[in-house]
């Protein structure tokens, strides 16, 4: 990205989260974004690039072009207070942090991956627990309230063996949903395509929950998902992740486009859709806002991706 490429896409990320219209990465630690995100001689000890210093500092200028990111780190361990408030010293007012919840909350069957060790295998007794979702993921985002985006409740695709039915995950995601605090803006990204039912659109919208529109391998695409009936269950908070291609797998991705440097394959539907919700928003009600997040691993470089969604839905800045 040149400078003058990196002007125009800071002033209309910074124009639109002004109107509610929040667009990031997933994530932001990427060395293969040096040189149009980051300033590699920022981050030089003793003569070489420390990996050290750009992980624990690169937020910030990460935040200068982009007003949102998606925080993939917290589906993987609850958050820390200490490590919330980090985070936000590091970002600028009107900067917004959306997290995956963690695993915890989310498995319902552990899988058998080396992290979760004697736990592998074995039912989760904290699948959807609602108890420990306050007090030990919510409570310590309290310390960075004005800095919340979006809360995503990720679902990995369920087997027949944990539920038998649509309906019953539909059941039991219900009860939970019920009991969860209010005054956040939560999100449900499912990955089993036959969940998407009208039915299942109700029962998010009845608790004021926002289904997560997403690009996945075995789910249909953002659009399709757009055009399905009642699939826009909040309509005052939207929230797009763009993550793989469908029918690409996740391991594909990585190979393909590691380290992330450069657009490898453009996919013109996927960003037509994100334009589309960009749209969408505007002209909009003052309390409406909208979260849309780019994953490397759909072309190759989420920055550029971002870019081309900006060109696509009109928003380059004016004169």
């Amino acid at each position: 990205m040149t400078p003058p490429e990196y002007r125009t896409m800071q002033q209309s990320l910074a124009r639109l989260a002004a109107e509610g219209v929040f667009i990031g990465t997933s994530s932001w630690k990427y060395p293969g974004w040096f040189g149009s995100v980051y300033d590699e001689q920022r981050y030089v000890w003793r003569g070489k690039v420390s990996e050290s210093r750009f992980e624990e500092n690169c937020l910030t200028e990460y935040a200068a072009l982009f007003p949102t990111v998606c925080v993939d780190a917290a589906y993987y361990k609850f958050p820390e207070r200490d490590a919330l408030l980090r985070l936000a010293a590091q970002v600028r007012p009107g900067f917004r942090f959306t997290f995956k919840v963690t695993d915890d909350i989310t498995v319902k069957r552990f899988p058998q991956l080396p992290r979760f060790g004697p736990r592998g295998g074995k039912i989760n007794p904290h699948f959807l627990d609602a108890e420990l979702f306050t007090h030990a993921f919510l409570a310590p985002c309290m310390a960075i309230r004005d800095f919340m985006g979006l809360l995503i409740f990720e679902f990995s695709p369920f087997h027949r063996s944990d539920f038998a039915r649509g309906r019953d995950f539909m059941d039991t995601l219900d009860g939970f949903l019920a009991q969860l605090p209010r005054g956040w803006d939560y999100g449900v990204e499912i990955r089993n395509r036959s969940f998407l039912h009208p039915d299942y659109f109700a029962m998010l919208a009845s608790h004021g929950i926002a289904h997560i529109f997403n690009s996945w391998t075995d789910m249909p695409t953002i659009g399709e998902q757009w055009s399905m009936p009642g699939s826009l269950t909040r309509p005052e908070c939207v929230g797009a992740r763009l993550l793989l291609k469908p029918g690409r797998q996740y391991q594909e991705a990585v190979e393909t486009f590691s380290p992330y440097a450069e657009t490898k394959e453009a996919l013109p539907g996927v960003r037509r859709s994100a334009a589309d919700i960009v749209r969408s928003r505007r002209p909009r009600a003052a309390t409406n806002r909208a979260f849309i997040y780019v994953n490397n691993r759909l072309e190759g470089n989420a920055p550029r991706t971002i870019a081309a969604i900006m060109e696509m839905a009109g928003e380059a800045p004016p004169g």
